[in-house]
């Protein structure tokens, strides 16, 4: 088999064909992820299930998903992101109509479990396309591009399922999350057809030549390299502030006064700016400027702690515009900066992604967790923010021995 590497990066528009067909399953990932908050109430009712058991259900996924992303990185790189990306498809969908079918709590959450066999798939895959046929200003452009997918899959998610699709088909929420499911196995479909071209060959021919390699042992060889190591941490720490502040910033904002339906206004910012930042940041975050764009929106992530301290009003805004710009670039940048490490490249970017995305998920999973015990045990927001602050404080830190690991491995190759 021929092996392909970046600079066999395809004239035309191929290449970006293929960017739309990595957009439309990352689409359908948001989208299946945030389908089931707005059902929570008609699904509880039908199953007979407590709001804590639904609980369990909506955190099945993550779980698996931890344990998911090293196997699923591994694999990528064995058979191909073309192939994992439609697995990922399948996988996903076959989530959506499962839940369709769910007649009690534990059909339900392996249902939902389900999904965190998919999802690794095309995390970790997208980044290794993005890898393998775009070069330079175009490389972080086209991350920005594909990381909008799942951002406005959720949003679609949640604005349209109780207000039309529910309607659309007799408030009946299994025929809702049967057409989520069916949308996800079509997005599976439009990619087979949108990567058969130029670009689609060399994705298609994209597979380690470290076959022999035991997971174990490959695992261990990316992991011992001492930038990786730093870029895990700050992929950590980086999904540690997103996901805290992403879960509980409506509460935040409410705690000064505000009405629930103000905090979800107020709340909504971050995200409108975060696509803005993730199209225009990563193109301007080529490999001699990524460190200090990095340093920059970790340092905006900072300040953001401190003023969502304060009142609603202009230094909130302020804030929330900050907190946004932060939350749409930090992990592209990351990922970027993983993917072109020297001992990683291309070919091993499943492999390192499987890595960079399981640790990352520990700090997606304890940083919620964090913000709501430090709030109960001080009760209040106040501390929960400084720690984000502290932490943002430690990620700056972490940046200049990553500039010396990268300087040194880049003189070393």
């Amino acid at each position: 088999m021929t092996h392909f590497t970046a600079t066999d990066e395809p004239k035309g528009p191929y290449r970006w064909v293929v960017l739309c067909g990595v957009w439309l399953i990352y689409f359908s990932f948001g989208l299946t992820v945030a389908a089931l908050g707005p059902l929570v109430t008609p699904i509880t009712d039908d199953l007979n299930m407590t709001f804590g058991e639904m609980g369990t259900v909506l955190g099945a996924w993550p779980l698996v998903y931890i344990l998911a992303a090293l196997p699923c990185g591994f694999l990528i790189d064995r058979i191909g992101p073309r192939r994992g990306l439609l697995i990922a498809a399948l996988i996903m969908g076959l989530s959506g109509l499962l839940r369709s079918a769910a007649d009690t709590h534990l059909t339900l959450f392996l249902a939902v479990a389900i999904f965190g066999l998919g999802g690794p798939l095309i995390s970790i895959g997208a980044p290794k396309v993005i890898a393998l046929l775009f070069q330079g200003k175009n490389r972080g452009l086209a991350m920005g591009i594909y990381i909008t997918g799942p951002g406005l899959g959720g949003v679609i998610a949640a604005s349209t399922t109780n207000s039309v699709l529910l309607p659309f088909f007799n408030e009946n929420w299994r025929l809702v999350m049967c057409a989520y499911g069916l949308f996800t196995l079509f997005s599976g479909l439009m990619w087979l057809l949108l990567s058969q071209n130029a670009a689609g060959e060399i994705i298609k021919s994209a597979v380690s030549e470290t076959s022999k390699d035991s997971i174990p042992k490959t695992f261990k060889r990316l992991a011992t390299i001492p930038s990786v190591q730093l870029v895990l941490a700050l992929s950590i720490g980086i999904f540690f502030i997103n996901h805290g502040l992403n879960n509980w910033l409506p509460e935040i904002i409410r705690a000064h006064g505000l009405s629930a339906a103000s905090a979800g206004y107020w709340a909504s910012i971050p995200t409108a700016v975060s696509v803005l930042s993730a199209l225009l940041i990563p193109r301007y975050a080529t490999p001699e400027k990524r460190i200090i764009i990095l340093a920059l929106l970790i340092f905006s992530s900072c300040v953001a702690t401190l003023l969502l301290q304060i009142a609603p009003g202009p230094v909130m805004l302020t804030g929330l515009v900050l907190q946004g710009i932060a939350r749409g670039a930090m992990m592209t940048v990351a990922l970027l900066l993983l993917v072109e490490i020297p001992n990683v490249g291309p070919k091993r970017a499943g492999t390192a992604g499987g890595l960079f995305f399981t640790a990352a998920e520990i700090g997606g999973v304890s940083g919620p967790v964090a913000i709501g015990l430090v709030h109960d045990a001080t009760g209040g927001f106040s501390y929960a923010l400084i720690t984000l602050t502290v932490i943002t404080l430690a990620l700056l830190a972490l940046l200049y021995p990553l500039k010396k690991a990268l300087s040194k491995e880049i003189v070393g190759n």
